[in-house]
Protein backbone atom coordinates (compact mmCIF):
# COMPACT_ATOMS: atom_id res chain seq x y z
CA UNK A 1 0.00 0.00 0.00
CA UNK A 2 1.31 3.47 -0.69
CA UNK A 3 0.61 5.73 2.23
CA UNK A 4 0.76 9.26 1.99
CA UNK A 5 -0.05 12.54 3.77
CA UNK A 6 -0.08 15.85 2.42
CA UNK A 7 -1.36 19.37 3.29
CA UNK A 8 -3.76 21.33 0.65
CA UNK A 9 -3.05 24.83 -0.37
CA UNK A 10 -2.45 27.29 3.02
CA UNK A 11 -1.51 23.86 5.25
CA UNK A 12 -5.39 23.93 6.32
CA UNK A 13 -6.50 20.54 5.27
CA UNK A 14 -3.91 17.20 6.86
CA UNK A 15 -5.01 14.13 3.58
CA UNK A 16 -4.64 11.07 4.53
CA UNK A 17 -4.84 8.57 1.39
CA UNK A 18 -4.14 4.79 0.93
CA UNK A 19 -4.22 3.48 -3.02
CA UNK A 20 -6.06 0.32 -3.55
CA UNK A 21 -9.73 1.15 -4.07
CA UNK A 22 -12.48 -0.64 -1.68
CA UNK A 23 -9.78 -2.54 -0.38
CA UNK A 24 -9.05 0.29 1.84
CA UNK A 25 -10.18 0.34 5.72
CA UNK A 26 -13.44 2.59 5.73
CA UNK A 27 -11.47 5.11 8.20
CA UNK A 28 -8.99 5.63 5.42
CA UNK A 29 -11.51 6.92 3.00
CA UNK A 30 -11.73 10.60 3.09
CA UNK A 31 -9.71 13.49 4.67
CA UNK A 32 -9.59 15.00 7.95
CA UNK A 33 -9.47 18.81 7.70
CA UNK A 34 -7.35 20.71 10.67
CA UNK A 35 -7.58 24.36 10.14
CA UNK A 36 -4.94 26.77 12.24
CA UNK A 37 -8.08 28.20 14.87
CA UNK A 38 -8.34 24.42 15.59
CA UNK A 39 -4.65 24.26 16.49
CA UNK A 40 -4.56 27.85 18.13
CA UNK A 41 -7.00 26.73 20.55
CA UNK A 42 -5.75 23.81 21.97
CA UNK A 43 -2.37 25.77 21.96
CA UNK A 44 -4.00 28.52 24.00
CA UNK A 45 -6.08 26.15 26.05
CA UNK A 46 -2.75 24.49 27.29
CA UNK A 47 -0.66 27.31 27.45
CA UNK A 48 -3.61 28.39 30.40
CA UNK A 49 -2.85 25.34 32.08
CA UNK A 50 0.28 25.90 33.50
CA UNK A 51 0.90 27.48 36.58
CA UNK A 52 2.26 30.91 36.25
CA UNK A 53 0.71 31.98 33.50
CA UNK A 54 -1.69 34.71 34.59
CA UNK A 55 -3.13 35.74 31.21
CA UNK A 56 -2.24 35.13 27.09
CA UNK A 57 -1.93 38.49 24.68
CA UNK A 58 -0.66 41.60 25.58
CA UNK A 59 0.28 42.60 28.75
CA UNK A 60 -0.75 46.47 28.07
CA UNK A 61 -3.71 46.86 30.22
CA UNK A 62 -5.13 48.72 27.52
CA UNK A 63 -4.87 46.28 24.81
CA UNK A 64 -6.37 43.63 27.12
CA UNK A 65 -9.11 46.05 27.30
CA UNK A 66 -10.06 45.98 23.87
CA UNK A 67 -9.24 42.72 23.56
CA UNK A 68 -11.54 41.64 25.77
CA UNK A 69 -14.25 44.37 24.29
CA UNK A 70 -13.37 42.65 21.07
CA UNK A 71 -13.81 39.12 21.42
CA UNK A 72 -16.95 39.29 23.78
CA UNK A 73 -18.70 41.06 20.09
CA UNK A 74 -19.94 38.32 17.44
CA UNK A 75 -17.60 38.03 14.65
CA UNK A 76 -14.97 39.38 16.58
CA UNK A 77 -11.55 39.05 15.37
CA UNK A 78 -10.43 36.35 17.45
CA UNK A 79 -11.91 34.56 20.82
CA UNK A 80 -10.43 34.72 24.18
CA UNK A 81 -9.26 31.06 24.08
CA UNK A 82 -7.31 32.00 20.98
CA UNK A 83 -6.09 35.74 22.07
CA UNK A 84 -2.06 35.59 22.00
CA UNK A 85 -1.74 32.26 20.27
CA UNK A 86 -0.98 32.19 16.12
CA UNK A 87 -0.56 28.98 14.81
CA UNK A 88 0.84 28.50 10.99
CA UNK A 89 -0.04 24.41 9.81
CA UNK A 90 1.95 22.94 7.11
CA UNK A 91 1.84 19.60 5.35
CA UNK A 92 2.12 17.77 8.72
CA UNK A 93 3.67 19.94 10.90
CA UNK A 94 2.50 23.22 12.71
CA UNK A 95 4.66 26.11 13.99
CA UNK A 96 3.61 28.96 17.02
CA UNK A 97 3.68 31.67 18.25
CA UNK A 98 2.26 32.50 21.84
CA UNK A 99 2.17 35.38 23.84
CA UNK A 100 1.87 35.45 28.04
CA UNK A 101 1.59 37.30 31.04
CA UNK A 102 2.54 35.42 33.88
CA UNK A 103 2.61 35.97 37.72
CA UNK A 104 5.06 38.18 39.77
CA UNK A 105 7.71 35.55 41.29
CA UNK A 106 7.64 32.89 38.73
CA UNK A 107 10.46 31.81 37.30
CA UNK A 108 9.91 33.11 33.36
CA UNK A 109 12.09 30.33 31.78
CA UNK A 110 10.44 27.34 33.81
CA UNK A 111 7.21 28.99 32.82
CA UNK A 112 7.83 29.29 29.18
CA UNK A 113 9.40 25.42 29.45
CA UNK A 114 6.14 23.92 30.94
CA UNK A 115 3.79 25.96 28.43
CA UNK A 116 6.47 24.64 25.58
CA UNK A 117 5.92 20.85 26.57
CA UNK A 118 2.22 21.20 27.23
CA UNK A 119 1.49 23.06 24.41
CA UNK A 120 3.71 20.96 22.15
CA UNK A 121 2.42 17.21 24.27
CA UNK A 122 -1.52 18.26 23.45
CA UNK A 123 -1.12 19.68 19.87
CA UNK A 124 0.52 16.49 18.77
CA UNK A 125 -1.83 14.08 20.54
CA UNK A 126 -5.28 15.91 19.48
CA UNK A 127 -3.80 16.74 15.80
CA UNK A 128 -1.37 14.02 15.04
CA UNK A 129 0.91 16.50 13.49
CA UNK A 130 4.23 17.01 14.77
CA UNK A 131 5.35 20.50 16.06
CA UNK A 132 8.45 22.53 15.27
CA UNK A 133 8.45 25.27 17.05
CA UNK A 134 6.97 26.87 20.05
CA UNK A 135 7.90 31.14 20.33
CA UNK A 136 7.26 32.69 23.70
CA UNK A 137 6.91 36.27 24.33
CA UNK A 138 6.40 37.32 27.70
CA UNK A 139 4.74 40.73 27.79
CA UNK A 140 4.33 41.13 30.75
CA UNK A 141 4.34 40.35 34.59
CA UNK A 142 1.13 40.42 36.34
CA UNK A 143 1.89 41.88 40.10
CA UNK A 144 -0.22 40.55 42.90
CA UNK A 145 -1.46 43.69 43.76
CA UNK A 146 -2.41 44.93 40.30
CA UNK A 147 -6.15 44.36 39.82
CA UNK A 148 -7.33 42.31 36.87
CA UNK A 149 -8.06 44.46 34.13
CA UNK A 150 -10.99 43.02 32.44
CA UNK A 151 -13.65 45.69 31.84
CA UNK A 152 -17.67 45.11 32.37
CA UNK A 153 -19.11 44.23 29.29
CA UNK A 154 -20.91 46.89 27.68
CA UNK A 155 -22.60 44.47 25.48
CA UNK A 156 -25.40 42.10 26.66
Amino acid sequence: MDRSESIHAKGHAMTESTSGGASREPAERGRTTISDGVVEKIAGLAAREVVGVHAMGSGSGLSRTFGAVRDRVPGGAKSSVTRGVKAEVGEVQTALDLEIVVDYGVSIRDVARAVRENVISEVERMTGLEVVEVNIAVSDVKLPDEPDEEPESRIQ
